[in-house]
């Protein structure tokens, strides 16, 4: 490994650099490339593995365990089959865990909308009615949380994501304001960083005095079995963890099988307290009359219990891993020596956090679509898109091949090394 970063290079050393690097990058461009780095979506192996799905649950299995007919109205909270499952996959009591229909951003965006609309169970008037809504951001994070964020006018307040969680003297100053009415946490490899939260920090965020009284956290796992290791990430009861500290009703957590089985077809879950629970059942029996229990019956059919979930996350794992120590050994291959990223090395999830030289990322992005590699916008993982450094870019290694993986990183490597390039030539 050189001794002299790119940073470090004189005039001379750099200009023969940038001069090689700009010939990798017009072969790269010559090879019209069409690849996509730019979502996690599950690839078509992974999806493969819940074909037993399409045949579940049968013809003539349409009872729950509790003589539910599944093809009828009803069950705003879903069946107590799948519900048993997740409520032992996540370590809760069973009456915490709402099953849904595919989607828990959905229930996300409800309870959130409901708030602004009519106030949640401890709100004094409904969000709507505020001078302004105030929402804490822990970056890099997810960027459709932020759009949600951003749909309903709430102001974004970034703070920072550590490896152990979000910092938390930053919150607990935000939350002093009472116009500060919840936060995004993504507490199981999270994205994109790949980091999850601590016992410890966890044990912080529920004790937190809040100025507003219907503050909450929106606790998304939807990582929380997504390991790539042979080992499982442990799951924090984060709504026992929050009543243990007064605050029973701080949490709304969410996960889903939409990564695990069928990614459009999944079931959803809501797990809070009873309160919030009755809120929400109050509303959602007049916004419908109750999920699809026919696929969570299916779904019920295909774990038969939290073991069979973990036997699922392992063929994933063993699928996601290959792709992940791809992109890593590129990434420290092309760029390790020369100082111009840092990125994660996660043991989970479906992301990786790639920083590049402050003020190149958009450049980044811009050269890999001039060389036919589709990557997620610079600043993707900020409020507004706005990442004010212009640092960093979400790679998402799962979908592509690894062969294709191999070719779209290697040209990634080769954009990174450009930008850097003029970068430092200015």
């Amino acid at each position: 490994m050189s001794s002299v970063q790119l940073h470090d290079f004189d005039a001379d050393q750099l200009a023969a650099f940038r001069e090689k690097i700009t010939d990798e990058f017009n072969d790269l461009k010559a090879k019209n490339l069409k690849l996509d780095l730019t979502r996690g979506k599950p690839s078509s192996e992974q999806l493969d593995f819940a074909d037993d799905l399409l045949a579940l649950p049968g013809k003539g299995d349409y009872k729950a365990a509790d003589g539910t007919d599944v093809r009828n109205y009803g069950g705003l909270t879903g069946i107590q089959d799948i519900r048993q499952i997740w409520a032992e996959l996540m370590g809760v009591p069973v009456e915490q865990v709402l099953a849904g229909d595919s989607s828990s951003l959905n229930i996300m965006f409800d309870v959130i909308s409901w708030s602004y609309a009519f106030g949640n169970n401890d709100s004094e008037r409904p969000w709507k009615d505020e001078e302004t809504v105030k929402w804490i951001c822990p970056v890099p994070g997810y960027d459709r949380h932020f759009s949600i964020s951003e749909r309903f006018g709430f102001e974004m307040i970034t703070v920072p994501m550590n490896e152990d969680g979000p910092d938390v003297a930053a919150v607990a100053e935000l939350v002093k304001d009472p116009q500060v009415k919840g936060m995004w946490v993504v507490p199981t490899f999270s994205n994109p960083t790949g980091y999850s939260v601590s016992e410890g920090v966890a044990k912080q965020l529920a004790e937190l005095e809040t100025a507003a009284p219907d503050f909450r956290i929106v606790w998304d796992n939807a990582y929380a079995v997504h390991t790539l290791t042979e080992e499982f990430p442990e799951i924090l009861d984060i709504v026992g963890i929050a009543e243990a500290a007064g605050n029973p009703n701080r949490i709304w957590a969410f996960t889903s099988t939409s990564k695990i089985t069928l990614a459009g077809s999944g079931v959803s879950f809501f797990i809070t307290s009873e309160a919030n629970r009755n809120w929400y059942t109050d509303i959602a029996g007049i916004r419908g009359i109750g999920p699809n229990k026919v696929n969570q019956l299916a779904h019920a059919r295909y774990f038969g219990d939290a073991e069979g979930v973990r036997a699922v996350m392992r063929k994933h794992a063993a699928s996601l891993a290959p792709k992940f120590e791809t992109v890593l050994n590129i990434l420290e291959t092309r760029l390790g020596e020369y100082g111009v990223a840092t990125w994660t090395h996660p043991t989970g999830g479906y992301f990786i956090s790639l920083d590049v030289v402050d003020g190149t990322a958009s450049r980044v992005v811009e050269l890999a679509k001039e060389a036919g590699i589709a990557l997620t916008g610079a600043g993707s993982s900020f409020p507004l898109r706005r990442d004010p450094n212009n640092r960093n870019i979400r790679l998402a290694p799962s979908l592509p091949p690894v062969e294709e993986l191999e070719v779209a990183m290697d040209g990634v490597a080769t954009c990174v090394l450009l930008a850097a390039a003029e970068h430092y030539a200015r």
